[in-house]
């Protein structure tokens, strides 16, 4: 064979390789959540596309990966059918003409297939997963076949700090220039729960920066940027989150309003539906998001009880062995505290009634539970970064309390997030429409379940009616006696108080031994 023939064929092969047509935009006035668009199946076949093939469109000198579908009915030939949201995001519009183009397999495909095979993933591969996903060149299924891939075989040591790493670089980084930089989170499932409103005036108020993203509600009742919004702004850039805490040396703000760890919210919108959270991810998430805010010194808080993410103490070891272990790699100091979380938080579930708690405890009152929580967390920070000896953080954090110290400096973070710096409990609206839950025998309370109490709340309302909500009396031990109250419901509409009135029917948020429940209004 000639070498003139061999080049032919390569340049012949190059121009199959790239198959393109023209199609003018046909917006479709769905919202998908997806970079997917619709092709004329007919025309689609004749260049060799196909139903979950990737292609490349491109349209005014720029260009987007998207997902393809295929319909007769939904666009004709020399049409592509462009959803609503992938249009507005693009400025795409009727009639305008965009060249589509068939791309190859993604790369990361094969190293999805690698750990299927329970291989184990380099830092090369992972990274072009990662890059892949931003890009959306990998379709939901793909990246749903990761996650399978991971929850059945599990990560390395080395493929979960991989992951934080690309986890990190996938989006924008936080530079104070400052040091030493501390942060918290906990794994969740536990109602109500508002410590990191109380620990983050606690430690600025300490001299010590702590910008604390925070997430909105997924299942929950609210989440702390829902709860922080009641009282302030929660979605800044990064730029504006750096000056609030140069200033105030804290933030609450909402992680989603800024490119941190991007990568990161899209695998969690795939996993949420089958609740798929595998511990490499899970840690690659975590401690991903606070090496991009710059922390050295992290306290984890991993609940440990009946209806959340740990049930038992030797489960909750290991994780929290597993936090220490990758931390420190990631160059994180790590301490994990196990803490009890068998029943809520504080007394309010829902975004106004928890802000009615993180007020009165920074006042030097409110639930004691939440006060003590607060207050054990903030003072093995302190510990931990080495601003105080070991065994004095929690006297220094509550002394920080009880001087006023940590409520002027929440105040002074309300402001610079746009908030009314004088707020009092009594400017904070909760629903008007109430109904409360009464025992109709004496006894002692068994349990108060997490789960089912997030559940009243947001058939309630909450988190989207900020005033909606549970306010719950009594804890875990307490005994009542017959018609003691157990909890308020409140709602901003009197339908949706209906409907929790009605779930009520079908749920058991307190098991009180051989006791039963009964309503009034």
């Amino acid at each position: 064979m000639s070498t003139q023939y061999v080049e032919k064929q390569v340049k012949k092969v190059d121009v199959w390789k790239i198959k393109r047509y023209v199609c003018k935009v046909k917006v479709l006035d769905l919202v998908t959540g997806r970079n997917t668009i619709v092709l004329n199946k007919t025309e689609a076949k004749e260049h060799d596309i196909y139903s979950g093939f990737r292609t490349e469109i491109r349209y005014r000198g720029e260009s987007q990966t998207a997902i393809v579908d295929v319909s007769e009915e939904i666009v004709r030939e020399g049409e592509v059918g462009v959803f609503r949201d992938l249009a507005q995001a693009h400025r795409l519009k009727k009639g305008e003409k965009i060249e589509i183009v068939h791309m190859d397999m993604p790369e990361s495909i094969g190293f999805i297939k690698k750990k299927l095979d329970r291989g184990t993933l380099t830092e090369k591969e992972i990274k072009t997963i990662v890059r892949e996903i931003m890009e959306d060149r990998l379709s939901e299924i793909e990246t749903s076949a990761w996650i399978t891939a991971a929850y059945i075989n599990g990560f390395s040591d080395d493929e979960v700090i991989s992951l934080a790493k690309a986890t990190v670089e996938s989006g924008e980084e936080l530079k104070l220039g400052k040091r030493p930089i501390l942060d918290k989170h906990c794994i969740g499932g536990v109602a109500g729960n508002r410590t990191t409103m109380v620990v983050v005036p606690i430690i600025a108020a300490a001299g010590l920066y702590i910008p604390k993203t925070s997430s909105r509600s997924i299942t929950s009742a609210a989440g702390t940027a829902d709860t922080m919004e009641v009282l302030a702004n929660v979605t800044f850039s990064m730029e504006e989150m750096r000056h609030i805490v140069l200033k105030s040396k804290g933030a609450v703000v909402w992680g989603g309003g800024m490119k941190l760890a991007p990568v990161d919210d899209k695998l969690i919108r795939i996993r949420h539906p089958m609740s798929l959270d595998p511990e490499g991810m899970l840690l690659a998430s975590i401690l991903g998001k606070k090496k991009s805010v710059g922390a050295q010194y992290v306290l984890i808080d991993i609940p440990v009880g009946r209806g959340v993410k740990v049930p038992y103490m030797e489960r909750g070891t290991e994780l929290a062995k597993h936090f220490l272990r990758v931390g420190e790699k990631l160059g994180m100091k790590i301490e994990a505290l196990l803490t009890d979380g068998a029943e809520p938080v504080g007394n309010g579930v829902g975004p106004a009634l928890e802000c009615i708690d993180v007020l009165e405890v920074l006042g030097g009152k409110g639930p004691d539970d939440l006060m003590h929580k607060s207050l054990l967390m903030a003072g093995k920070l302190l510990e931990l970064s080495e601003k105080v000896g070991k065994g004095k953080g929690y006297g220094v954090a509550q002394g920080l309390i009880n001087s006023g110290k940590a409520m002027k400096k929440f105040r002074e973070i309300i402001e610079l997030q746009g908030g009314d710096e004088k707020v009092k409990v009594s400017d904070i609206g909760v629903g008007r429409y109430t109904h409360t839950v009464t025992s109709l025998v004496s006894g002692g309370i068994f349990h108060i379940d997490n789960k089912t109490m997030s559940k009243i709340a947001r058939i309630a309302g909450s988190p989207v009616d900020t005033g909606a909500g549970v306010l719950i009396h009594r804890i875990r031990g307490d005994r009542v006696e017959k018609g003691d109250k157990l909890f308020t419901i409140f709602s901003e509409s009197e339908a949706k108080l209906d409907f929790a009135i009605k779930a009520l029917n079908d749920l058991e948020p307190i098991e009180m031994r051989k006791m039963l429940l009964g309503t009034v209004d």
